[in-house]
């Protein structure tokens, strides 16, 4: 198919709203609408003054920190303790109120400058990822729709892909893309869906694994068996189970047929049979349902116990977005409080294991939510069973997602408030893929993969025109596109620079900022 421009470059974080098909998104929030607006405002203004377009600024990594300094401003204006995004290692502050040479509408306050925003360099640096860095994400999903039957795609940011057919944009060759060309996952577990028609079969799962297995992939993709035991029945489970290398069987409680608990005889009868069939690993939909009392985790914690050799994958960790994340509080019986509640009254049984697939995504953008989400799941389930995933094609290229929590560390004060405990880089190195790897057995000195060598990669952003959401040309972090010669350093630094944040002023209407969500 051809490909088409799409509208507007996008923004280094995907902090738009919008869903994964399974809930209504939430309004953005004052600081969301902010960052959107002071970013755009100062991507314009520092690709001007490169000499460059804002594409690329966008795309490189001093767009990144950039991005991510105005989202910290914007949230310490609105008093959002609870966590800070820190990607840099060094940093000055500058307090300007007089410029020269630049537009009335772009004097500045107070601007807070690092050389990690200002040098790219720097940037790349500040953003890099640890050695070794692990990620497994256990969420990934595809569409490989036939070509007589194109389907009718989701609204789902990836949709703004560039393909002259929205469908196209969820195909095997994208999902490649994005996940090993375009972030820093390094390995992707295959995630059964309810809808789809079956665009992500077991037959398109195998498809998706043997072509990963051309370019000396395959062991760096896995595949869940899809189960809806009241409609098609647990029976079929055998036969998935035979034909396919399935690590784990998904399945939903409220969508698939009619609604089940994971605590009733029905199942009772699906664990009974997960063993039987030897795939002991269940990954099972709860939470982002619009608050679907079948979807509630409220029968993770008896069916834990009841069934101590399953491991039990929760994915979203029960999270409602129409609820705001804050302190464990048994009263408070919503979102992550029900996982929580479940696994406490069952003695905090140790096959429960909390997966943050969108959820991570729907509060990475408010600091608090961020912390008090992490922090009570680190309380309540532990380190070694929190696990990262991002549903990952439906918002494109999870680089945003790995780069906001790489960088994320629980405040100081909500340490000491609430009694969490810092969220280390060894404790996020459990959560990004340490601890699935135990789950699944995966052993990482055996990972071997030909995208790792730059020359073999089959889909190379070479070979592919911009995409509606910022790209990097390697598999570090974003870095491409802005020049980081001296002469071009200075002209960043002599340049008048919007302030990161003023939260207190209105909020323009520049539908850039919209591009994706349909934002008002």
């Amino acid at each position: 198919m051809a490909r088409v421009d799409p509208p507007d470059p996008g923004l280094p974080l995907k902090l738009e709203p919008c869903s994964n098909g399974e809930y209504v998104p939430s309004p953005a929030s004052k600081i969301v609408r902010k960052t959107i607006e002071q970013t755009h405002s100062i991507a314009d203004h520092r690709a001007k003054r490169l000499g460059i377009t804002r594409r690329d600024f966008l795309a490189s990594s001093a767009g990144m920190t950039t991005m991510m300094a105005v989202l910290a401003a914007c949230s310490s204006e609105a008093g959002e303790t609870g966590g800070q995004f820190n990607p840099t290692t060094t940093s000055t502050t500058t307090t300007s109120t007089t410029t020269t040479n630049a537009p009335a509408t772009d004097a500045p306050t107070t601007t807070a400058e690092t050389e990690e925003t200002m040098d790219e360099d720097a940037a790349t640096e500040a953003l890099a990822a640890p050695d070794g860095e692990f990620i497994f994400d256990i969420q990934g999903h595809l569409l490989e729709y036939p070509d007589d039957a194109p389907g009718n795609p989701p609204g789902f940011p990836q949709s703004s892909c560039g393909e002259a057919e929205p469908g196209d944009c969820y195909g095997i060759d994208h999902f490649f893309e994005a996940l090993f060309g375009d972030s820093e996952t390094t390995m992707v577990m295959l995630s059964a869906i309810p809808f789809g028609n079956g665009a992500l079969s077991p037959e398109v799962m195998q498809r998706a694994i043997d072509t990963a297995g051309s370019f000396g992939c395959s062991d760096r993709v896995l595949m869940q068996g899809e189960s809806f035991p009241t409609s098609v029945g647990i029976d079929a489970m055998e036969e998935v189970a035979a034909n396919y290398p399935i690590r784990a069987f998904k399945t939903y409680t409220h969508n698939g047929g009619p609604p089940w608990r994971l605590d009733d005889d029905t199942g009772d009868a699906y664990f009974e049979k997960v063993q039987e069939v030897g795939v002991p690993i269940v990954a099972v939909h709860k939470g982002l349902s619009g608050n679907n009392p079948a979807s509630s985790p409220v029968d993770v914690g008896p069916a834990a116990v009841n069934h101590p050799d399953v491991d039990i994958l929760v994915y979203h960790s029960g999270y409602e977005n129409s609820s705001v994340e804050g302190p464990y509080s048994r009263d408070a019986d919503v979102g992550v409080n029900r996982l929580i509640t479940s696994v406490l009254d069952a003695g905090s049984p140790s096959n429960v294991y909390a997966e943050l697939g969108s959820t991570w995504r729907n509060v990475m953008a408010s600091p608090n939510e961020a912390a008090h989400l992490i922090g009570k799941l680190l309380v309540a389930v532990g380190e070694d069973n929190i696990l990262w995933g991002t549903d990952s094609i439906w918002y494109g290229s999870p680089q945003d997602q790995i780069q906001l929590f790489r960088s994320f560390q629980i405040s100081e004060e909500f340490q000491e408030q609430f009694g969490y405990p810092a969220l280390t880089d060894d404790i996020k190195a459990k959560i990004f893929g340490g601890n699935a790897a135990r789950v699944f057995g995966v052993d990482l000195p055996e990972l071997a993969c030909g995208i790792d060598d730059q020359a073999s990669r089959p889909f190379a952003p070479s070979v592919r025109r911009a995409f509606a959401t910022p790209r990097p040309t390697t598999l570090t972090p974003i870095s491409v596109g802005i020049p980081t010669n001296a002469s071009s350093v200075q002209g960043v630094r002599e340049a008048v620079r919007p302030s990161l944040c003023s939260l207190n002023e209105p909020i323009g209407t520049d539908s850039r900022q919209c591009h994706l969500s349909g934002l008002p």
